[in-house]
């Protein structure tokens, strides 16, 4: 069942510590399968391409899947695509989620395999795309990575469904706000939306329509350029987004 717009929920979170299970999902995918408007048991099809594919985590997730009575299924890339159609698997899900990992090798990977082509046409379709960290950047026009080794760096080849940057961990890793308000104010990045842990974005089509948590406290923020006079470079203003706590929150 698609969703009544295209919509992506970009997110810093979604995995909890379950109680029958290592790993269980958390408010903010539930609030994702939420917006799919499915009214039978979720489809979910996982991406773990920035972490390489890992089976033993698609296990973890199967078995996360099975205690809340979701349906999930893969989408692995490596060595080879696991299904002969992924346009018909992913047209098929209520949500798609993207694992965390390294969003470089997740971009050139999807391109090589017309995913960036793929992503798009899902998205018009109605199926609510979704991820955490790499999951988050990849769907907008860039933010920043470890992707290339332990100091953090630009990346400005995302997908671009959504026109924005995008920072993730904003408040669990001290080097990214700093950069991310640096490649603002120089124009790097166009306007940035930020996530603490545990909070995610919602879009419904371009337009980013709330900040939702399922931690406490937590808080996203919406970094932009401001340029004063011709002889300003630029600089970054911060905005804090108060997001919205969603049921089942710590």
């Amino acid at each position: 069942m698609p969703a009544d717009a295209p919509t992506i929920v970009a997110t810093s979170g979604g995995l909890r510590i379950g109680r029958r299970s290592r790993f269980a999902f958390a408010p903010l995918v539930e609030h994702a399968v939420e917006l799919s408007g499915t009214t039978r048991r979720p489809k979910l099809v996982h991406l773990g391409t920035a972490a390489g594919d890992q089976r033993a985590w698609n296990a973890e997730l199967d078995e996360a899947a099975l205690n809340a009575g979701w349906d999930l299924r893969h989408l692995n890339l490596f060595a080879m695509p696991s299904v002969d159609d992924p346009e018909a698997l992913l047209l098929d899900a209520d949500v798609v989620w993207v694992g965390g990992g390294s969003v470089v090798n997740l971009l050139a990977v999807w391109r090589a395999h017309a995913l960036d082509e793929i992503f798009r046409r899902v998205w018009q379709a109605g199926v609510v795309l979704g991820g955490v960290s790499a999951g988050s950047i990849c769907w907008h026009v860039g933010g920043t990575t470890d992707s290339y080794g332990p100091q953090l760096r630009a990346v400005t080849n995302g997908l671009a469904l959504l026109p924005y940057g995008n920072g993730v961990h904003y408040d669990s890793e001290a080097e990214r706000r700093p950069l991310i308000q640096r490649l603002v104010a120089e124009g790097v990045l166009p306007t940035t939306h930020c996530t603490d842990d545990g909070v995610g974005l919602v879009y419904r089509g371009t337009d980013l329509v709330e900040a939702v948590s399922e931690v406490r406290g937590k808080g996203a923020y919406t970094v932009t350029r401001v340029i004063e006079d011709d002889d300003d470079g630029g600089r970054a203003v911060e905005e804090r987004l108060e997001p919205r706590v969603l049921p089942g929150a710590r």
